[in-house]
């Protein structure tokens, strides 16, 4: 049977490279850093690295790692066990609450990623008596996660609150309703416009949920996200976020929020109950991460002066970044061939970055999406842009 399976996967594998949309997975022989070593995959060597998503260089951080280390002698390797077996350390808990804390909520849940805490957020809360009202742009766990509830499920444009306000018109019969929206949305660099959002749910008697993995850590005044940023952290019922990214770069995810729904979600939501506890040796060194946001800006400030200057420079140079002021600055193609080139023209010349295409963004919006971090320098940022400039020269443009 799988030799008839097999010509149709190899034939759809072949549709996927000539279409310049196949994504080819490098090697890297470092630790995540400013730079690293490639080892396989793409040109050898020390490249400088900006498509991670470590935006505040704190994955090879020393304290990190040291309490990492720590952490290994003090709790062992891994739990072997879900938590409300015998899978819930100390450390756990203790993590849990400083989350809350950092991000003013009630309560804290523990995924093993955010994937999971997203995908066991609906299914548990909602059922067909409810309704969920998603951006039109919300990350890939939200689409699924959404999915395996039986909740009512509407859409709105992208950041269009005059569509959300008609959404929440058509839904006035439904028992709960929840809006849900990225606070960054990833591919973009946009933020949500939460107060607004808020407002209406204020208006029409809807819960706010918000998945803001791409902004806690470094974005608001003391790194507490999108609700901070917009003074909201007392009316989102809802957040959601990854320890994968800003918080240190491991894996991981949570659920905070209102104490009654965190737990509910410790009784009926699958992805918890089902899946193996975070390892306690990043329980601990995220108690670290959040040590360092509190006593300390600098690294915020530094992000956001390389953000600053790396956008400065590129439109510059003539190239069109998505507007904003996020980390991400997604450099717009069009062509996912051409993207996919010059992505790959970027590493021979030392710097590593990844050109996105179909299905990840839409047909025609191929882009190479930037990402700074507070490791790296000024030099590094400038030597980023003259290898943009130097790379579109060699296709001919």
């Amino acid at each position: 049977m799988f030799d008839t399976v097999r010509e149709d996967l190899a034939a759809t594998l072949d549709e996927i490279r000539e279409a310049g949309l196949f994504k080819p997975e490098r090697v890297i022989g470092s630790p995540q850093s400013a730079a690293v070593t490639v080892t396989a995959g793409g040109r050898p060597g020390e490249v400088l690295n900006f498509c991670a998503n470590n935006y505040l260089g704190l994955a090879d951080h020393p304290a990190v790692v040291a309490a990492a280390k720590d952490a290994l002698d003090r709790w062992g390797y891994g739990m072997a066990s879900v938590r409300f077996i015998c899978g819930t350390q100390d450390v756990h808990k203790q993590l849990e609450e400083r989350l809350s804390h950092f991000l003013g909520q009630e309560d804290t849940i523990l995924y093993s990623s955010c994937f999971d805490a997203n995908g066991g957020v609906f299914e548990t809360l909602l059922d067909e008596r409810d309704a969920v009202i998603s951006d039109a742009l919300n990350h890939a766990s939200i689409i699924d996660g959404i999915r395996l509830s039986k909740a009512r499920r509407h859409r709105y444009a992208n950041r269009d609150l005059a569509d959300l306000e008609q959404q929440l018109k058509a839904t006035q019969d439904a028992r709960r309703r929840l809006i849900v929206t990225d606070g960054v949305f990833s591919m973009d660099g946009y933020i949500a416009p939460l107060r607004e959002i808020c407002d209406l749910a204020d208006r029409y008697d809807a819960m706010v949920m918000v998945d803001d993995s791409h902004a806690v850590g470094f974005v608001g005044p003391t790194g507490r996200g999108t609700p901070e940023l917009h003074g909201v952290m007392d009316r989102v019922d809802i957040v959601t976020g990854t320890l994968g990214k800003a918080l240190g770069g491991a894996s991981g995810g949570y659920v905070a929020a209102r104490r009654e729904i965190v737990a509910l979600l410790r009784q009926r939501s699958r992805p918890y109950l089902f899946s193996n506890s975070l390892a306690p040796v990043i329980a601990a060194a995220s108690l670290t991460v959040l040590d360092l946001l509190e006593q300390s800006g600098d690294l915020r400030e530094q992000l956001k002066a390389n953000t600053h200057l790396f956008r400065t420079k590129m439109t510059e140079a003539g190239f069109e970044v998505l507007p904003g002021e996020h980390a991400i600055a997604p450099v717009m193609i069009g062509d996912a061939a051409e993207a996919g080139r010059l992505a790959e023209l970027l590493l021979e010349r030392g710097v590593y970055v990844i050109g996105f295409s179909y299905p990840v963004v839409p047909h025609g919006q191929a882009r190479i999406r930037v990402q700074l971090s507070a490791a790296h320098s000024t030099e590094d940022v400038e030597r980023a842009v003259a290898a943009f400039v130097d790379a579109r020269a060699a296709m001919g443009e």
